[in-house]
């Protein structure tokens, strides 16, 4: 009787193990707060790639150090498609240059997709006399640290420092808990710059609070055309940008990696969700796996080279 009951256990144990996935909810892992860019991706996505794999898919936030606990969290999941991550390129490339980290952000991941991509905007409150970048430069140069700057810590803050690098010019950093409150703290006045996130930024251009003087990234934004790159309008070689990608636990079948790249890939023949993300303020990608492992790559060779370089440091 006691070996029928353990063959019939084992049996059913098999069984289980054999399921094809998905077998359950799959969940991803935001690393920010509810209603940021990082989270409002991930919840346009989930619903296209639950109707692809036919199971719940969850957002789960889960904050904290800049993305790094839930960033770490994920690199130590189980490789079975069931915990993913929504990562961003401060926790996923840059922090490990500038700070220990438990985890490696691309041998400890199979990176999916690269969900979108989206700038950042350089801005001033109204009562700094620059209209431009270059009026800003001379600005700062005629008052040495006597500027600053809003961010978030990651990009926010290392747009501000690659500039100051590049620029010649001392602007003082002042930290704030999100890139929201940032950008709010420049647009009240108690800072007179900020590098914020696109999303973060559109509201605060369009009612005139503050004046934007450059996008980060190397060709004009499509949603704001008038709004030159810093590059263009003054700093050579200057540029920076932002991403939100999907990411699986290293060791992830490529079976289902590859069927959930494919579901983002088809979510974006959807001309809805692709007007959603660009309305937000980001670009869509949706590229292959080997792509996106491609492009994570050639981000963690470019900040790894710049940071020996310049010797920046950024705040967490």
């Amino acid at each position: 009787m006691r070996r029928s009951f353990f063959a019939v256990l084992v049996l059913v144990s098999g069984i289980a193990a054999a399921q094809p996935w998905p077998a359950k909810p799959v969940r991803i892992i935001v690393p920010f707060a509810p209603g940021g860019i990082t989270d409002s991706s991930a919840r346009l996505i989930a619903p296209k790639i639950q109707e692809a794999i036919g199971q719940p898919v969850i957002v789960e936030n889960k904050l904290g150090a800049g993305g790094v606990i839930a960033t770490d969290y994920v690199a130590k999941s189980a490789p079975d498609g069931y915990a993913l991550l929504m990562g961003s390129p401060a926790a996923q490339t840059l922090l490990q240059f500038v700070q220990k980290l438990p985890y490696d952000g691309l041998k400890d991941f199979a990176p999916v997709t690269n969900v979108n991509t989206y700038p950042l905007v350089l801005m001033v409150h109204p009562s700094v006399a620059a209209q431009n970048v270059r009026e800003l430069i001379a600005l700062a140069k005629a008052q040495p640290g006597k500027l600053n700057f809003a961010g978030a810590g990651g990009l926010t803050q290392f747009s501000g420092e690659i500039f100051k690098y590049l620029a010649g010019v001392d602007l003082v950093y002042v930290p704030y808990k999100g890139g929201a409150p940032a950008t709010a703290a420049a647009a009240a006045g108690d800072a007179q710059v900020t590098f914020a996130n696109y999303s973060d930024a559109l509201a605060y251009m369009k009612s005139g609070r503050l004046r934007p003087l450059g996008i980060t990234s190397a060709r004009r934004f499509p949603q704001s055309p008038d709004v030159p790159t810093i590059a263009e309008a003054g700093v050579a070689g200057y540029q920076v940008d932002s991403w939100n990608g999907l990411f699986a636990p290293a060791g992830t079948p490529p079976e289902i990696v590859n069927k959930l790249a494919a579901a983002v890939q088809q979510g974006y023949k959807d001309p809805a969700l692709r007007k959603r993300m660009e309305d937000m303020g980001s670009e869509p990608v949706g590229d292959t796996p080997a792509e996106f492992r491609a492009f994570v790559q050639s981000e963690l060779q470019k900040w790894s080279s710049f940071v020996k370089q310049s010797g920046i440091k950024v705040e967490q």
